[in-house]
Formats: structure tokens, sequence, C-alpha cells
């Protein structure tokens, strides 16, 4: 092509539409994620949150595919700075499509999600000035909790990098901001769209439930057959993570720099990982009260959701999650995060 060509047929190029093809190219990673999905525990969520708030279908529609994005998007970023090898049974994303353009496509879709949230803003609501969360505020909902994803995640991993261990209060913490985010967004996202129970705040019953799944994702991390087909073996244990039965074994023998050195040297052989769990399990207990916080955990939440009314879809899904000591040094999951 000359230039004068090139020149002549400028203005139909920049004026071109953005096309599917091009649209499918650059989603192609967040198609791969997507298309191994997981036992999809946030969607069963606000199905059961969603019998105390009755949100309209069409709108809780856009809140289930927003949570969705999110949540994927987030897993293709945290595999990158784990430097995890497989995501529910399969090679991360980013071994296959490479880390720039895995990156890329989940910034892409970060954005993407708040294009589909201003879905909700055609769709209105009667009643939005009575709500615990008003409709104005959908936009500050999903940047808040993004904001606390963040400092969460970022958190964890300054600890993992330096090798400082948390207290159980930084961790909790640290959880709360991390995991606590996407289900504080989806139930703030549904009390703001909400046509029943339009007083009633269900935020303290998500951040306490939030606590207890990543402390239970923890312990099946460590513990469970499955989580070791889909994630690897002690997966937390390569990537040098200070995860809750990690945290109480460190804090327990505080004179003994064994889990320390072992989280230093990121194992990624069973023989190192098997001691370490060994030492979690016969010497400091760490599982026995890694299995008792959650128990409490468990207590309180049941209790919150008899105080608010009463959820058998809720309390369904705890049944799921609920983790029984073992005696064969494994566990078997319900759900996978």
């Amino acid at each position: 092509m000359s230039s004068s060509q090139l020149l002549n047929s400028l203005p139909s190029v920049l004026d071109s539409q953005w096309s599917q093809a091009n649209e499918a190219l650059i989603l192609e990673p967040f198609t791969y994620i997507t298309s191994n999905a997981g036992k999809e525990i946030r969607t069963l969520l606000l199905e059961a949150f969603n019998s105390w708030l009755a949100v309209p279908s069409d709108q809780l529609k856009v809140i289930e595919h927003v949570i969705q994005m999110l949540h994927n998007a987030s897993l293709m970023i945290d595999d990158i700075e784990d430097d995890s090898q497989l995501r529910r049974g399969q090679p991360v994303t980013h071994k296959i499509y490479g880390i720039p353009q895995t990156i890329n496509t989940a910034n892409y879709v970060y954005f993407s999600a708040y294009k589909e949230l201003s879905k909700l803003r055609h769709l209105g609501v009667n009643g939005e000035e009575a709500s615990v969360v008003g409709v104005r505020e959908l936009d500050l909902i999903v940047t808040d909790e993004l904001l606390n994803l963040h400092r969460g995640q970022g958190l964890e991993i300054f600890w993992r990098d330096s090798l400082r261990c948390p207290t159980e209060e930084d961790y909790i913490s640290m959880v709360n901001s991390k995991t606590g985010g996407l289900f504080r967004m989806a139930i703030k996202l549904m009390m703001a769209l909400a046509t029943k129970n339009l007083h009633t705040d269900f935020v303290p019953l998500v951040n306490i439930f939030g606590v207890y799944f990543q402390i239970r994702d923890d312990y099946m991390n460590l513990q469970s057959t499955e989580y070791s087909d889909n994630k690897g073996f002690a997966e937390d244990l390569t990537e040098g993570k200070f995860s809750f039965p990690i945290v109480h074994g460190i804090r327990a023998e505080e004179d003994n720099r064994l889990l320390m050195s072992v989280l230093q040297k990121r194992p990624t052989t069973p023989t190192l990982k098997h001691h370490a769990i060994d030492h979690l399990r016969t010497k400091t207990k760490s599982f026995d009260y890694t299995l008792a916080v959650m128990s409490s955990l468990e207590r309180q939440i049941r209790q919150e959701i008899a105080r608010l009314g009463g959820n058998p879809q809720l309390e369904k899904i705890l049944d799921a999650l609920h983790v029984a000591h073992d005696f064969g040094g494994c566990a078997d999951e319900g759900f996978a995060a």
C-alpha cells in the first residue's frame, strides 16, 4: 500500500468500530479461566441472601455477572503474584498466555465490570433513600471493596516477600479486606437494590463468613486431597504464604525456626512439605487449633443467621463447608475457592 492509499483510507480506519473478533482475541485468557468454573459458591451465596433481600431477577443477574468477572480477573492476577502452577486442576492462565497478555486481559475485565455495573442505573428501584445502602453508591461500593481487596493482597505479599509472620489478629484483618471484599461487594450491591429488609445490615454476617471461608481454604490447602489435585500439594508452602495454620504454628513456637525456614525455601517437592505439615499436626497442633477456630466461627455465623430470621439455603451452604476432625491426615472439600 502506498502512502497516498494509506492516507485516503485513514478516515475509514479511524472511524471503524471495535470488532467482536478483536474482543474475543483479547478476552481469550479470561474465557480460558471461566471455561473451567469452580463450584460457584459466590453465586450460591447470592441466591441464599436473596431469600432475605428479594432483588429483582434482572438486577441480580447483573450483580452475579459483575462479581464473576471481578473474581476471575482477580484470580488471574493472584496466580501471577503467587507464581502458581494450577488453578481448578488446569495450568494457570499466565502459563499458557503469558504474563503481559494475562495482566492486560484482567485489567480489561476490571473496567468491563464497571460498564456492566452501569446497567443497574437504568433499572431503578423504589425506596432507595430508606435502604441501608443507596443506589447512588453502586460505583463507590465496587471501588471501596476493590481497594480493600488490593490492600489485603498487598499485605499478604509483603509478609511473604519480607518473611514477616503476622499475628493472628493481623491475619484476620488482612483476610477481612482480601477475601471479604468480594463477598461484601456482592451483598452491598444487593442491599442497595433490595425490595425486602431494607433496614437490615447484613455486612457483619458477611464479614464473619469471609474470615471463616479463608481460614477453611488455608486448612484445606494443607490437608485436602482434592485441593492437591486442583492446586497442587500444599501449594501455600511453595508460595511461602503465611496461612492461618502456619501463622499459629510459628507463633506457638517462636524459638523454633523450622516453619520459617521451610517458607523461605519455597519447597516444590513433597518431602519438605510433608515434614512441615507433620510438624503443624503433631508438634504445634495447629490443625486442631484451626479446626477449633473454624467451629467457633461457624457457630457465630449460625447464630447470626438465626438472629436475622433464619435462612435454610445459607445453612445448607454451611453444612457443605463444614469440616470435621479427620483421622487420616486429609480432608475432603465441599467447595473450592
